[in-house]
């Protein structure tokens, strides 16, 4: 057995003895118990990681295990019970659900409650205060209690645990959440480096001072004490043609700094039902919470468009999915770039939002050359009559649309298994691609 399970067997224990001694003092079997120390190997992964990042006190720990019981030991709450109510029937006191696939009882609100602080109304309300919004549970996304029915008692409601601190409790380990309805993004990586990317030095430049905010934030808000001026996040605004290395650029940024990326679009979160769209944001931020994650919004116009004058009620939700996202956007600490083809497709009253709006435009004559050389694999012989310098001249094609050629003239080559490129292959390359994006040769 590992040092994890190990603690968390340790852990299940002392839960159990916490749980009798309050089983005996509500039957009338003792008239008080001692909680014991909890002595952990030292791990630096799962509990003990948990722990020396929160440092919760008593009420907060018990209750974060109360929440994992029935995920490591199905019956646990029910076996415990029993012995002191071998007659079974009807509990109400000590709360808890039955869930839908679920057999065990599931602990609620009410649960903490019974164990923490008895018929104590007192600690029963400090409970509650745990359970709120302006808890470091809810702030941070870690535990909170389930929606109840309209006039059912808020503790009534069943004690719910972040899945990744689930996760981070149980295996030690966190998965990336996948694409799906209620995270409806997608992490995305490359194998590039910042050296295969060709940008406008203007361009490179703005880049380069996003790099230097990721770099220093925290001195500049906690050190410099600039918390209580600036907000803590940073918004940048990506605008150019398809195909500029706006993805890849926030890719490598994530990239160098350590940071995940996920990619956002919002046309497939918007909704013509009211309140999805709402909800579908709500999902994300909330999930984004502390993760220092970078969200890149891409086809960002499909909700920052040019607004127009209120005529029917879908305009008035359309303008609120607009203001909720931006006090989403706002409220994040991390990077937030969000990206579009056409700056001019983004309402101006937006702008003023963003810490920073940068340009990606076509490559340029020397920007395309350097592109070019760098396309092709070493593996690859390039024909002596090919003059990268005439060919970026002659055919303007943005960067992801030349990779496109060098992917197309690389299959030829292996296909004809002369590895060596040819002005005439390159050229039928890239007419191709020029039909592919509707040019006119």
């Amino acid at each position: 057995m590992n040092n994890n399970n190990t603690n968390l067997q340790i852990a299940q224990d002392w839960l159990r003895n916490i749980i009798a001694g309050s089983l005996q003092l509500h039957t009338r079997q003792s008239e008080s118990f001692e909680v014991s120390l909890l002595d952990f190997y030292k791990s630096e992964t799962g509990l003990s990681k948990f722990i020396e990042q929160f440092n919760p006190n008593y009420e907060e720990f018990v209750m974060i295990l109360l929440t994992i019981a029935p995920m490591l030991r199905p019956g646990f709450f029910n076996q415990i019970i029993a012995e002191y109510l071998p007659a079974g029937g009807e509990f109400p006191e000590f709360g808890g659900v039955k869930g839908q696939n679920h057999r065990d009882l599931l602990p609620t609100g009410e649960t903490a409650q019974f164990i923490l602080a008895g018929d104590d109304l007192e600690k029963r309300l400090d409970v509650q205060r745990i359970l709120s919004n302006d808890h470091w549970f809810s702030k941070k996304h870690i535990l909170w209690l389930e929606h109840v029915p309209d006039g059912e008692p808020l503790m009534s409601g069943r004690l719910v645990l972040d899945p990744e601190i689930v996760e981070q409790l149980t295996t030690g380990t966190v998965s990336k959440p996948r694409f799906s309805i209620d995270f409806p993004a997608e992490y995305i990586e490359t194998e590039m480096e910042w050296e295969d990317l060709v940008l406008h030095p203007k361009t490179l430049h703005q880049i380069k001072e996003i790099e230097h905010w990721i770099a220093h934030n925290q001195t500049l808000l906690h050190d410099w004490g600039m918390k209580k001026r600036i907000k803590p996040g940073y918004r940048a605004l990506f605008y150019g043609p398809p195909g500029t290395g706006k993805t890849l650029t926030a890719t490598l940024l994530g990239k160098y700094t350590g940071k995940d990326v996920y990619r956002i679009d919002l046309s497939r979160v918007i909704s013509k039902y009211i309140g999805e769209t709402e909800k579908n944001l709500s999902h994300l931020f909330d999930k984004a919470v502390d993760k220092n994650w970078i969200l890149f919004f891409d086809e960002a116009d499909a909700l920052f468009g040019k607004r127009t004058d209120i005529r029917d009620a879908h305009d008035k939700y359309a303008n609120q999915e607009v203001a909720y996202l931006l006090q989403r956007i706002e409220s994040y600490d991390g990077l937030v770039i969000l990206a579009t083809n056409q700056r001019g497709n983004i309402d101006d009253a937006f702008t003023r939002r963003f810490q920073a709006i940068i340009h990606f435009p076509m490559p340029g004559i020397e920007e395309r050359e350097e592109i070019w050389k760098k396309a092709f694999p070493p593996q690859i012989e390039i024909a002596t009559d090919i003059n990268w310098n005439q060919i970026a001249t002659r055919y303007e094609l943005t960067g992801a649309g030349i990779i496109n050629v060098a992917h197309y003239c690389a299959v030829e080559v292996l296909a004809i298994k002369v590895f060596r490129l040819s002005l005439q292959l390159l050229e039928t390359a890239i007419m191709r691609e020029y039909i592919k994006e509707g040019k006119v040769v």
